[in-house]
């Protein structure tokens, strides 16, 4: 089928979502109020709702103080009984899947999805979608790449649930996956390609034979870079497989002429990448997404902000200088939070662990900007580096520096040494630089001045570090998806596994 034919139904199918979205951020804490409600009235005669008395939760504030902030390992025995086939334990709507999803250094957590949680989704993306295509109508008369899972998991069941979705477009679910399908540029079944050479060819051939791609939507902007990288060596036999002779030298304007957006990740570590990909598609607009996970929806692009998913989950946000949490409607621009989510899909107070800054506001509703993970954080001498705060002084002093790789990570126990790969000159200062923003932390700087720490040191990395990242994150337990380049990473041995040159 053209997808520009399905173009029309799908939009259609957004319609509804977009206008009820406009009309919650001019009252976020009514949407919020009622999403609550409904969960706590819903999920009553749960096993979790009963030992929680969600019976008898009558207000945000009161659930707030009843019921006790999670995290994966709390949450994790009740998963286990649903994955032993037992119902009704955290949701009243059956759980049709487990999405497996991990941190950047932590072990795997199976995240319940439902009907109800995959609502929640469609709710999202109705506005996402709508105002992307009614801002670019040219987007809709041609096909689409998205990757949401790049490779399939290994084993597909936990005991009667399955583990993760066959499809992509299964994460929408019933109608609304099938029009997805059917713009699609590449088939929903090269995921299932376990080797990344065979993943990453099948994945380019189908989008050569794609003249009429116009957009492409990729979690990290690297993982299209990656794809562009390896087209040199499967390029003849390529050429050769989706007969375009015309295709004699690789150029994105000529191999996809009606290319208008990609969107992907553009916050935090993520947005080094951006200056890369952008001469990489030159005139094709990059549209940063907004802080998606596999639990939940956070924030989505929309009218130029990236406003909260108000319809989507009940948030609460924790100051990092203690205190109550807030709701949404509480929050405060300029100030920095980390997010808590109730979702449909059975996860109650959960602990995203993902730091924000609050930009400003679309009407009432807060527009945030992800600004990395708590948790990783490194500690040789008591300096306390927290990743979002080294993303932010790599980004200072990066410049106009392309780094296609940027890692800070411990030097033996002396200091500190960055991991860089770039074809650009590295700067002779950069070292200095970056001793001195990381300087900014006091307990760095205290460490420095009592010779308890080297100064940063800056080592070249051979072409092609980001794929060797992927590899060695492989190899610790994680899924391509969930990989998460980081701009701090507290592991040793990343200079073996990256290629110091």
């Amino acid at each position: 089928m053209n997808p520009s034919l399905v173009h029309l139904p799908w939009l259609a199918a957004n319609l509804p979502g977009y206008f009820r979205f406009r009309e919650a951020l001019g009252s976020p804490e009514r949407a919020q109020r009622s999403l609550l409600e409904d969960y706590l009235k819903t999920n009553a005669d749960t096993a979790f709702g009963r030992a929680h008395g969600f019976a008898s939760i009558r207000s945000a504030e009161e659930y707030r103080e009843r019921v006790p902030l999670t995290k994966g390992e709390e949450l994790a025995p009740w998963v286990d009984r649903i994955a032993a086939g037992e119902a009704r334990v955290l949701t009243r709507s059956p759980v049709r899947a487990l999405e497996p999803t991990s941190g950047s250094s932590s072990s795997p957590k199976l995240i319940p999805y439902t009907s109800t949680f995959q609502r929640e989704i469609r709710r999202a993306v109705a506005p996402w979608i709508f105002d992307l295509y009614s801002h670019r109508p040219r987007l809709a008369f041609g096909s689409a790449y998205w990757s949401i899972t790049p490779l399939a998991m290994e084993e597909e069941r936990a005991g009667p649930v399955r583990v993760g979705f066959e499809e992509d477009s299964q994460y929408l679910g019933g109608l609304w996956g099938r029009l997805v399908d059917a713009t699609l540029a590449v088939p929903g079944e090269v995921r299932h390609l376990r080797d990344p050479d065979a993943f990453r060819y099948a994945t380019l051939k189908y989008l050569l034979m794609r003249r009429d791609l116009t957009l492409i939507s990729v979690w990290h902007p690297s993982f299209l870079l990656l794809l562009l990288e390896a087209l040199p060596r499967f390029w003849d036999d390529l050429v050769r497989e989706v007969g375009r002779p015309d295709l004699k030298t690789f150029s994105p304007a000529h191999v996809w002429p009606r290319l208008g957006l990609i969107s992907c990740w553009g916050d935090a570590h993520a947005a080094l990448s951006l200056s890369e990909l952008a001469r990489a598609f030159p005139g094709v607009e990059i549209q940063p997404k907004g802080l998606i996970a596999t639990e939940g929806f956070v924030t989505i692009p929309f009218r130029g902000a990236w406003p909260l998913a108000v319809r989507s989950h009940f948030f609460e946000f924790l100051l990092e200088d203690g205190g109550s949490p807030r709701f949404a409607w509480e929050l405060e621009e300029g100030r920095v939070y980390s997010v808590v989510l109730t979702t449909g899909g059975g996860l109650y107070r959960y602990r995203l662990q993902d730091r924000v800054r609050v930009e400003g506001f679309l009407e009432k509703t807060p527009s945030l900007r992800f600004l990395g993970k708590e948790g990783h954080v490194s500690d040789l001498r008591g300096e306390k580096l927290h990743e979002s705060f080294v993303a932010g002084a790599l980004a200072r002093v990066s410049g106009g520096l392309a780094a296609r790789f940027a890692m800070l990570v411990p030097d033996g126990e002396s200091g500190y040494v960055l991991l860089l790969e770039t074809d650009s000159p590295v700067p002779a200062d950069l070292a200095a630089r970056l001793d001195a923003e990381l300087s900014s932390n006091p307990h760095y700087r205290l460490c420095r001045s009592l010779g308890q720490l080297a100064a940063v040191r800056v080592r070249s990395l051979q072409p092609g570090a980001y794929a060797r990242y992927l590899d060695r994150c492989r190899q610790l337990g994680q899924r391509w998806g969930d990989v998460k380049p980081l701009a701090l990473s507290p592991l040793s041995g990343w200079e073996e596994a990256l290629g110091v040159e």
